[in-house]
């Protein structure tokens, strides 16, 4: 059955030369070749946050998201009623901080033994690691972005069909132990977009992985959260207006119609379809994919590009 991936995308990139699995550490080749020790963000994927700056012990995480449902269940701050009402049953469940902190410990094992099962060779000996960096290739925390993959011979490559010789990244989603978030223009060619679209859908569907619990917070909400309630306890006494630039920030497209939402109704897109765009980018994203606005589709309900752009003092939606 056909992809309905509705936009066509064939980034560039480039490939690295593999690195060895042993740490790239140590004396330096020469005078101008040094080793470098580097962390790499995975491209394309969102594991379950293990810990997060400033968040507190899971079991205070459960605390907080506890009380942020009650918060948005009072119905007084400017939350997006459909985004307040999808969250509340994912935070008042009293133990959404542990249950990602689960998921993420769950997470970390899958990769490792991933790692161990497809680096290591018939012989017992270990892969390189091969790596393809798209044409942005760091991110604000300054990590490598990256497809990782085992490095295979010409004949491995021949003999695997493209699910089986996968990368990391795609493994992960696969597995159900990561969620997908595409971030243009860091998207994966054509092709490969489709079989993740796929491999995700199939996950959500069939409850794989950390999808078991219906209930779950991708990594990315989850931090969205965390935001969201430290935002509400800095509102002054009295003050309501929670912009919604304190928790979320880029605006969510879904890649099987090609409309775009803005960023705190990104909850209309199915998991699997969601591909994200930061503020800054949006026009470029429309002019290269053919996007259209889901505004014209929501009624007289939704506020308008103008309410928006003043409650974030960000760039809103052109017009299209």
């Amino acid at each position: 059955m056909s992809s309905p991936v509705q936009f066509f995308w064939d980034p560039q990139g480039f490939q690295l030369d593999y690195l060895g699995v042993k740490k790239a550490e140590g004396e330096p080749a020469d005078g101008d070749t040094p080793y470098v020790k580097m962390p790499i963000r995975m491209l394309g994927i969102d594991t379950p946050e293990t810990s997060y700056p400033g968040a507190g012990t899971a079991e205070a995480v459960d605390d907080k998201f506890y009380e942020l449902a009650q918060l948005l269940k009072a119905g007084v701050y400017t939350i997006d009623e459909g985004l307040a009402n999808y969250l509340i049953p994912k935070l008042e469940t009293g133990d959404a901080g542990s249950t990602q902190r689960r998921q993420g410990v769950y997470a970390k094992q899958y990769f490792k033994e991933l790692m161990d099962q497809r680096l290591t060779k018939p012989n017992g000996k270990k892969r390189s690691l091969f790596m393809h960096a798209p044409s942005q290739p760091f991110d604000h925390y300054g990590r490598l972005l990256a497809y990782i993959a085992p490095k295979y011979t010409n004949e491995e490559l021949l003999a695997y069909p493209p699910q089986e010789r996968g990368t990391f990244n795609y493994l992960m989603v696969k597995s159900g132990w990561a969620a997908p978030i595409m971030i243009y223009p860091n998207l994966p060619k054509d092709s490969d977009l489709r079989i993740v679209h796929g491999a995700v859908k199939h996950a959500v569907e069939n409850g794989i992985g950390a999808w078991e619990d219906p209930l779950m917070l991708t990594g990315y909400e989850y931090r969205m959260c965390i935001k969201m309630y430290k935002a509400i306890k800095k509102l002054d006494d009295g003050e309501f207006n929670l912009k919604p630039s304190k928790y979320v920030s880029r605006f969510c497209v879904d890649m099987t119609n090609s409309l775009v939402y803005y960023p705190d109704e990104y909850f209309n897109v199915p998991v699997a379809n969601r591909m994200f765009v930061w503020a800054n980018d949006i026009r470029q994203a429309v002019a290269d994919l053919n996007l259209r606005s889901a505004e014209g589709n929501r009624g007289a309900t939704r506020k308008s590009a103008r309410d928006f752009a003043v409650n974030t003092g960000k760039r809103t939606l052109p017009k299209f």
